[in-house]
């Protein structure tokens, strides 16, 4: 049986990855592997049609500047997968490039199964993109509980809650283990925060300044404080320069182990909103979170329509997190609200129970991926039923 693989970054490669052995768990070596993958992908046996770095990118702005080279690979992509003809397409996350390229693929192949798995954020921003996503696929595995009831409301495609990777992820699983929600670290040991600037460029270049004064005014009122940065290899240098300018420096942190080690000894963390939010949340880690959108993003602010864009608030339904956006980055106020969480205070019990009430919400009977491997399967064979009932 040959699936292929339509993503465009880091995260949706190993989501990908778990779902391709998955399937092969099911389906033993007849599963071929074809489309867009990172290295977990190919570590898999998949060959990628390109690098999808080439995809990894954020913010209008940039993907303006790389338009030419955007379209080129959307068309190389759709030529592929219509001459390969899988039996499923799986699409995972970067909306704008994967339901482009499965609203091609469905209008020169009517009969492609699709199935789509991390869909975009209509909660957020864009409802109209759920009917977009229903005309390309066939069904969609949501990773939040909440999404859906939103898809359904806004005329998206049928959509199943499969649960989220992060639920099996071991370094969230040793941190559970030690109680992480139980609250407090010893009084005899310094406070300890996490700074999380983001992992792409243009999300460190906006935030890194601000985070550095926000250390900088914390370390003054909380003596002791120390501060750890998990960074990925990619941005080690940028992270780096970036640092001298700061009069305290936190401490480097590379590779998953190091980070969840982290993750569990936080009594805090300071961050950019997005994924990491929600690791922060199923840890149990208390935070603030924070963005600065690129100038031309910011220009077309007025497209977010969701009430919030934190991902833990949307889980809580109410504003669990404070987050800070654009002109409201302020480092003072930073300080001040991340000082309340570090202490043994109402907010810090408030989010504690929160963080531990999402848990208890996304919490699944099946490991994700398994899940979204059936759902591939069953979609395939209701297409092939289709098909025979048809003739």
């Amino acid at each position: 049986m040959k699936i292929a693989f339509v993503l465009g970054e880091e995260s949706a490669d190993r989501i990908g990855s778990e779902v391709a052995r998955a399937l092969r768990v099911r389906l033993g070596p007849s599963l071929q592997l074809v489309g867009l993958g990172g290295k977990a992908l190919e570590r898999e046996g998949l060959e990628s049609l390109f690098d999808v770095e080439e995809l990894s990118i954020i913010g209008v702005g940039a993907i303006l500047a790389r338009l030419p080279r955007l379209l080129f690979r959307l068309r190389q992509t759709v030529e592929f997968l219509v001459a390969e003809k899988p039996d499923a397409i799986i699409t995972i996350d970067s909306f704008t490039f994967t339901n482009r390229v499965a609203l091609r693929v469905r209008k020169r192949w009517p009969e492609a199964t699709i199935v789509n798995v991390v869909p975009p954020a209509i909660w957020a921003y864009k409802p109209g993109r759920a009917q977009a996503l229903g005309q390309a696929v066939d069904h969609v595995a949501s990773l939040f509980p909440f999404e859906p009831h939103y898809l359904a409301e806004h005329g998206g495609p049928p959509a199943t809650y499969v649960g989220h990777p992060l639920l099996d992820h071991p370094g969230l699983d040793a941190i559970l283990e030690r109680e992480r929600f139980s609250g407090m670290r010893p009084p005899s040991e310094p406070a300890h925060l996490l700074i999380l600037p983001g992992s792409r460029r243009g999300e460190i270049h906006r935030l890194m300044d601000d985070f550095g004064r926000t250390y900088t005014l914390l370390h003054e009122r909380m003596p002791g404080l120390r501060a750890s940065l998990p960074v990925v290899p990619r941005v080690r240098n940028l992270i780096e320069q970036r640092l001298k300018t700061w009069p305290v420096r936190p401490e480097l942190l590379e590779g998953n182990e190091a980070k969840w080690s982290a993750f569990g000894t936080a009594d805090a963390a300071l961050a950019a909103s997005g994924t990491v939010s929600l690791e922060l949340a199923l840890a149990g880690v208390p935070m603030v979170l924070a963005y600065r959108l690129d100038p031309v993003s910011y220009l077309l602010r007025h497209l977010v329509t969701g009430w919030t864009a934190a991902l833990p608030n949307f889980l809580a339904g109410h504003p669990l997190v404070p987050e800070h956006f654009h002109e409201f980055v302020r480092p003072e106020a930073l300080a001040r609200r991340l000082e309340r969480l570090m202490k043994p205070t109402p907010e810090r019990a408030a989010q504690l129970e929160g963080l531990r009430q999402i848990r208890e919400v996304m919490g699944v009977e099946h490991p994700p991926a398994q899940t979204i491997a059936d759902l591939i399967l069953r979609e395939i064979e209701t297409r092939k039923t289709g098909k025979k009932t048809g003739a």
